[in-house]
């Protein structure tokens, strides 16, 4: 099976909590609204992609119990090849985030996540491989298989470390205002080795610099922010998307910027996940001019 996408990264299961303030020391807190679901930053960029009609496979390992059952069932009952999942006798990864306003606070328990393993002829069925939330040996080794087998690279880096040995292999990088100062020490697009580069900015737009040197600011959409899990996993969707169909950096990356902004508008990483007529019919609406 050939596959346009195969994401590499943690699958967890969310319980986010919509709370008025943080708890001091010993304090009960009831939270004002929840919602409970599967996530992992990777595995919410590989869900809007299947959604929006690519083929698209997995990599990662959940454990032998219930939330590991549901990430392999709701991967297969919207198209997404689990055959790179392996299933471990570890718990399935857990992350608890308390969001109060623009401030949120995350645990996580990454479980059976540790236990991935990368299969290069898995990975050569790919026309692009992306990551999100990888240890550095695992970004390294990804990114050498990809390279051997002419395959592109997206990577978002979250709170990885960014090794600067591959730094430079990299096609797609995708990283937050604040990830790329407190790695490059200001916004300066050029700082950055990789061949593209988005860095979506707080407030929503993003400044993309092209394989050419390109540099230029995307305006963002403007939205009331409920719950900002899973935007930049939405935004690394529409990047991705974009590039797979031909379309410019700064088309790909306004796709990005829409799905990011349907997604913040809702409680969780998964809630606003719409089939792609949906999201043509918001972008026609929003006037975006996307090349659909």
């Amino acid at each position: 099976m050939e596959l346009d996408v195969v994401g590499i990264g943690n699958l967890n299961y969310d319980i986010i909590m919509l709370i008025d303030h943080f708890p001091e020391f010993h304090e009960k807190v009831n939270a004002k609204n929840a919602v409970f679901g599967l996530g992992g930053a990777a595995g919410n960029t590989i869900t809007w992609l299947a959604h929006m009609g690519l083929k698209t496979g997995f990599i990662g390992a959940v454990g032998r119990d219930e939330i590991g059952e549901a990430h392999i069932r709701y991967f297969q009952i919207i198209g997404v090849d689990t055959s790179g999942i392996k299933v471990v006798d570890e718990p399935s990864g857990v992350a608890v985030a308390m969001i109060h306003g623009e401030d949120k606070r995350i645990v996580k328990y990454p479980g059976a996540n540790r236990f991935k393993t990368l299969d290069r002829e898995y990975i050569k069925k790919a026309r692009l491989i992306h990551l999100s939330s990888n240890p550095v040996e695992t970004i390294r080794k990804a990114v050498s298989i990809a390279k051997e087998e002419g395959i592109l690279v997206s990577v978002d880096i979250g709170e990885a470390e960014l090794p600067k040995d591959v730094e430079g292999e990299i096609d797609y990088l995708l990283m937050n205002e604040d990830e790329y100062r407190r790695k490059f020490g200001s916004l300066d697009p050029n700082l950055c080795s990789s061949k593209n580069l988005v860095i979506t900015l707080n407030g929503g737009g993003a400044i993309i610099r092209d394989v050419k040197g390109n540099v230029e600011e995307i305006r963002g959409l403007s939205a009331k922010v409920v719950d900002s899990t899973g935007a930049g996993d939405s935004f690394a969707a529409g990047v991705i998307y974009g590039v797979l169909k031909g379309w410019r950096l700064r088309d790909s990356a306004k796709l990005g910027m829409l799905l990011a902004y349907l997604t913040v508008q809702k409680v969780g990483a998964r809630s606003a996940v719409v089939p792609l007529e949906k999201i043509i019919e918001k972008s026609m609406e929003l006037g975006l001019n996307l090349p659909f």
